[in-house]
């Protein structure tokens, strides 16, 4: 069967709708079937339950995307679900929306920690660090002293003289690191989120505010960065950006010593870290 039909549709409605726990949404009384009745699943959802009726006996043509979002609502659908339903109605996934975090998974901390003289960290789609690793705090910046509205990585390029000093062609990173900001944001949908941010820069920086009225969009996907270090002197390294898995709006970025011995410094600096 074509994944778009409207049995399909309504197939995947009543299996999630039959894995729900009345008594965890305040329904009592006795049932001959498992999980939420029709018209239970239509009042979570502010909907009709003539219409929600309708499509999960594949009657009443393609619902819109707002009611779609209303029924994953009342489902309490997954992400991966609510893209799912939204491929089964409207043969496309749901409009991207911006979640902020404040930060990761175990899993994810541990991955960073893995890597002992790579600097990696881990991005929101407004270019806040909400993760980073012990590399990155010796070779780049020590996030855990900042307070958290400074982790982010325009503001520390723009209004920091230390980490602006420490680039080797600021003017060409800041080119790019905006356009690449600006592709992050719209591609998160965080347009909204990062508004604050903006105005903020524009208003302290007329470099900032002359490369933001350029529009110009980049994507980061690997390259080169060269620093000048207090310790280690001038030092390049390769980056190479990835997108963290069921999360659009996180960015995980590994920046890889291309010598050897810079990377044997690296890791006793960050083994000489307290």
């Amino acid at each position: 069967m074509p994944i778009n039909t409207p049995n399909s549709l309504g197939a995947f409605l009543k299996d999630r709708r039959n894995r729900l726990d009345p008594a965890t949404f305040g329904f009592s009384g006795r049932r001959r079937t498992p999980g939420l009745r029709r018209e239970e699943v239509a009042q979570r959802a502010n909907i009709s339950p003539t219409w929600y009726t309708w499509l999960e006996q594949g009657r009443g043509g393609a619902p819109s995307a707002d009611v779609l979002n209303r029924i994953a609502n009342g489902l309490m659908l997954t992400e991966p679900e609510r893209e799912h339903l939204f491929m089964l109605g409207l043969g496309r996934p749901p409009e991207v929306r911006y979640r902020a975090i404040e930060g990761v998974t175990p899993r994810l901390q541990r991955l960073l920690d893995s890597l002992d003289s790579s600097p990696a960290l881990i991005k929101t789609a407004t270019w806040d660090v909400v993760a980073w690793n012990r590399a990155a705090a010796v070779v780049l910046t020590d996030y855990g002293k900042l307070p958290v509205e400074q982790r982010n990585i325009l503001r520390l390029l723009f209004r920091n003289p230390a980490i602006r000093a420490a680039q080797h062609d600021w003017e060409s990173l800041a080119r790019f690191v905006v356009g690449a900001f600006r592709a992050d944001a719209a591609r998160a949908g965080a347009v909204s989120e990062v508004s604050e941010l903006v105005d903020e820069l524009c208003t302290v920086s007329p470099e900032f505010e002359a490369l933001w009225r350029e529009n110009n969009v980049h994507v980061q996907a690997e390259g080169m960065k060269q620093l000048s270090h207090p310790k280690l002197g001038p030092i390049e390294l390769e980056y190479s950006a990835f997108a963290v898995d069921g999360r659009p709006d996180l960015g995980l970025i590994i920046y890889t010593p291309a010598d050897c011995a810079v990377a044997a410094r690296i890791r006793s600096l960050v083994m000489q870290a307290p």
